[in-house]
């Protein structure tokens, strides 16, 4: 690509959210010293919610390159600009720590006294080896970031090494994805199953792995829509690449639909008392509206919706279906974190003000990020095939057939 394309960022949308921001950031001060007992698993929600979206762009990129996709070559500045919040959330989800006594049973004072069941797991959750996985977690994940975005901003420098630096990039993706593997399921114990370390499921680092991957498949195809209609981007994004994009949520929505399954019912048939203490707080009471909900949210509307192909191929049909996701994956969260900190459903202003500030300041960041650099990618040897090569190879077939 030879034209660069750049983003204009709409003052009156940065506006908004710049107030969300200010509103999300007053409702955080307040509540933790007023009502920290809702606040901190609020912050825990919002901010793993944006942790995980930010290094699972990460992960959408590396698994475009280590499968040698070509599709979505001149997308990939989308799930880049998502990358490239994660210094913040990481900073986020760190300062989290400090509230540890009012999220964790483990951070409180004799808190394993009188549990012999999983006297075990004692010195593995003591609170500096905690805090080491998370940190070590953490910096790994910004690491993989920062020399995927210096190497995608390097190609686009100049063209005398873009196949170098096409391979490079590939190399980093493959080595991230065992690394991303391990330090999921380290980081998704230490925020998550430790809010009840009594229990633990075998699978649950893939169950929350796959709500992760579509919450980033929703969030690339929001935006990719959004730049292809209102933006920028409208004669560069092509109907495929949306059907592309439609075919990734329907498939993952409906693997995180396999996995949910296979949890329950691996748990409800086995009924060993350690492991139903999880799904018995959700399953009663006020839980149970949003545990039915849940799988309605994730699967069976998209599922339903997405089973066309005319629909697949629909920016609108796919952006409704996306803005769905991204809910649903937050819900899920929800339904993971709050059980576990309140007897019932909480809603009001500090909910609402948090959730609205972490949303507006991924918006902020995100917009940031894909006006600082060209949307679409220069000099990338797939985009420069797909322009002179492909055509040549396609017309030569079609002149052969006549």
């Amino acid at each position: 690509m030879s034209e660069s394309i750049f983003l204009k960022v709409s003052s009156p949308n940065q506006r908004i959210a710049t107030v969300l921001l200010i509103n999300g950031a007053v409702a955080t001060v307040w509540g933790i010293g007023a009502l920290p007992e809702r606040t901190w698993p609020n912050l825990l929600l919002n901010a793993f919610y944006m942790t995980s979206l930010s290094v699972s762009a990460i992960f959408f990129i590396a698994t475009q390159r280590a499968a040698g996709a070509r599709w979505s070559a001149n997308l990939r500045r989308i799930p880049e600009g998502f990358m490239l919040a994660l210094p913040v959330a990481s900073l986020l989800l760190v300062s989290l720590f400090l509230g540890r006594q009012h999220l964790f049973p483990w951070a409180r004072e004799g808190a394993f006294d009188h549990a012999s069941r999983i006297a075990g797991w004692v010195q593995y959750l003591e609170a500096p080896w905690v805090f080491v996985r998370i940190v070590l977690a953490l910096a790994l994940w910004n690491f993989f970031a920062l020399l995927v975005r210096r190497t995608s901003l390097e190609q686009d420098a100049g063209s005398e090494k873009s196949l170098l630096l096409h391979e490079r990039m590939t190399r980093y993706s493959v080595l991230f994805v065992p690394v991303f593997a391990v330090t999921f399921s380290l980081s998704v114990f230490d925020w998550l199953i430790s809010l009840d370390p009594g229990w633990f499921s075998t699978i649950f680092a893939i169950y929350v792995f796959a709500g992760t991957f579509v919450q980033a498949i929703a969030a690339v195809t929001f935006v990719a829509v959004a730049l292809k209609e209102r933006g920028p981007l409208g004669g560069v994004i092509l109907g495929r690449q949306l059907h592309d994009l439609g075919k990734m949520l329907f498939a993952f929505s409906t693997f995180w639909a396999y996995i949910w399954t296979c949890q329950y019912l691996l748990i409800w048939y086995s009924n060993i008392p350690e492991e139903v203490t999880h799904f018995v707080s959700r399953t009663n009471g006020p839980w149970l509206y949003l545990f039915v909900l849940n799988p309605i949210v994730n699967w069976l509307i998209p599922f339903t919706v997405l089973l066309s192909v005319r629909a697949k191929r629909s920016g609108k049909v796919l952006q409704a279906v996306s803005l769905l996701l991204l809910f649903g994956h937050w819900l899920d969260l929800y339904l993971l974190i709050m059980p576990e900190e309140w007897p019932a459903p909480r809603w009001g202003w500090p909910e609402l003000a948090i959730a609205a500030g972490f949303a507006a300041l991924i918006y902020l960041l995100l917009v940031r990020a894909l006006s600082r650099a060209p949307l679409v990618p220069l000099n990338d040897p797939v985009l420069r095939y797909e322009e002179l090569v492909r055509p040549q190879v396609v017309h030569g077939l079609t002149g052969a057939k006549e």
